[in-house]
């Protein structure tokens, strides 16, 4: 059953990248990370209380609430904000290979704090991950250089040189939006553990990291106008990419932890990698972002489910 699980969370995973490229454009205020949050804590609300009802309640401990309470800053909040970012600049198969970083900065995560060991597997893991995400984020520096030499060849580069250097700086930001989404999940996944050892309960956790995002995201709205743009758009109107992208990541992250509780942490790390083989296929074939996926997002994406799959065995 824990297989199943995971493998529903890997489309559910795909899905929502598919859908936050579909209903997102590059200058789009809002991409769906508030609506998203706040549909994970109802989505988990609703399945920890008809568990507490029906099978009892877990025992609450200041100690597991301050645990969901840190890995909701990372995930639900920090993690979620820039792996939506990195979608909607960067198209959901390309930033779906660069959130395979994340049990790359897991590994390190173990060997720099946790004082685990290194096996050959984990090597190879992270070199196949590594890689792949230097080859796509090369790949689009090319692409950006080839831009450059076509728009000071045209007749209007003085008129279009500040857009290409305004595109060419967001796509940059976009790899490094990925990179940090990814060190964050990492961080919080293994402090979610440490909550889930404390409170074993995933839908609490869950409920309760969704939760903080939701007061973080309000907090700050009072001084960005930009969170406050997007609060106002979640309410406003009805986006149904972005709805579906909401309850698509919010139900991943449920069976994720689901499939937790039922499994163990590698086989599930490997069922749930195959997100971007998903997440390619949904793209070019179902959903049709028109991402302009070349055979390198495909051999890279490839590579970075690979390479996760070798770390989850070691």
């Amino acid at each position: 059953m824990g297989e199943s699980f995971a493998f529903l969370a890997a489309f559910s995973f795909g899905c929502a990248n598919v859908m936050v490229k579909k209903g997102t454009k590059p200058n789009s205020i809002d991409n769906g990370t508030f609506l998203s949050i706040l549909i994970t804590f109802f989505l988990a609300g609703v399945i920890a209380l008809g568990r507490g009802m029906v099978k009892g309640w877990v025992i609450f401990t200041a100690e597991g609430i301050g645990w969901f309470v840190i890995a909701g800053i990372l995930t639900a909040f920090i993690g979620r904000i820039l792996l939506f970012k990195s979608i909607q600049h960067l198209g959901s198969v390309r930033a779906s290979a660069i959130k395979r970083l994340n049990p790359l900065f897991a590994v390190l995560i173990g060997i720099f704090f946790l004082h685990e060991s290194l096996n050959t597997w984990s090597i190879l893991g992270i070199i196949f991950i590594f890689g792949s995400s230097v080859v796509l984020m090369y790949e689009s520096f090319i692409v950006a250089k080839k831009n450059n030499k076509n728009v000071h060849a045209s007749k209007q580069a003085k008129a279009g040189d500040g857009w290409f250097i305004r595109l060419k700086t967001i796509a940059s930001f976009s790899y490094v939006y990925g990179v940090i989404s990814a060190f964050a999940y990492a961080i919080g996944y293994v402090v979610r553990k440490e909550g889930l050892d404390e409170m074993p309960d995933p839908y609490v956790g869950t409920m309760v990291g969704a939760l903080v995002g939701i007061l973080v995201f309000l907090i700050l709205s009072l001084f960005q106008k930009r969170y406050r743009q997007s609060i106002q758009s979640t309410f406003s109107s009805f986006q149904k990419w972005l709805f579906g992208a909401g309850i698509a990541t919010s139900m991943g992250q449920i069976l994720y932890f689901a499939a937790l509780s039922q499994s163990g942490v590698s086989q599930v790390a490997v069922i749930a990698s195959t997100d971007v083989i998903f997440t390619l296929f949904l793209s070019s074939l179902v959903f049709k972002t028109h991402e302009g996926i070349t055979k390198t997002v495909i051999y890279a994406s490839i590579t970075a489910m690979v390479g996760a799959g070798l770390i989850a065995l070691g």
